[in-house]
């Protein structure tokens, strides 16, 4: 279980993104999140995976607040995925990061084994991307955020890469948080769906 309690951020000299903002995502659980542009959503996912401190509030995971050290059951995937990988590492040292992932992810999202020995800049953002979601999916991850995780992807790369997400997730019990700006995909793939606007 992930829990947002009472958080509240705002960058230095500017208005609150948001305040006293509270969510629970159950295990196996999928909640959609959606608001326009600019409205806090990453800034809040980047609080939940531990990248950003909350000026006020706890995140709470298994409700055990989380530690600022240490393994983080946590996963954040966002866009672009050139972001969120080291440029000198080949690919297969990239997915290492996450412990031994499961060769069947790797079928499933349709990563050839032929990419592991490839550099980032080698390889599209479609195909870095698959790798971001498979290093996030690794055996100690209980909880994914998905910060518009195939927003920049075609029709068929979204459809592949959801449809494994969303299986994992019901088989594992992992829980998942989709961040988007609309609502369209939420609604068709979650349990609950969040307006960021009004919650705040």
């Amino acid at each position: 279980m992930l829990e947002v309690e009472g958080v509240s951020y705002r960058h230095t000299r500017h208005p609150w993104l948001f305040k006293n903002l509270s969510l629970k995502i159950s295990a196996g659980e999928i909640v959609g999140l959606y608001g326009k542009s600019g409205s806090g959503k990453t800034t809040l996912a980047q609080i939940m995976a531990g990248y950003l401190k909350p000026k006020e509030g706890i995140v709470k995971v298994n409700r055990r607040k989380v530690k600022s050290t240490g393994p983080y059951s946590v996963q954040l995937v966002w866009q672009p995925p050139e972001k969120a990988i080291n440029p000198r590492r080949r690919m297969k040292k990239v997915l290492a990061e996450a412990g031994a992932v499961d060769p069947r992810i790797l079928d499933a999202l349709g990563i050839a084994p032929s990419w592991m020995t490839r550099y980032p800049s080698e390889l599209s953002g479609g195909k870095l991307q698959r790798f971001c979601v498979a290093r996030a999916l690794g055996p100690n991850t209980e909880d994914l955020i998905a910060d518009e995780m195939t927003t920049m992807l075609n029709a068929i790369t979204q459809a592949q890469i959801w449809h494994t997400t969303l299986q994992l997730a019901e088989k594992r019990s992992v829980g998942v948080l989709v961040i988007r700006h609309d609502n369209q995909l939420l609604d068709r793939i979650c349990d609950r769906v969040i307006d960021f606007n009004q919650s705040h």
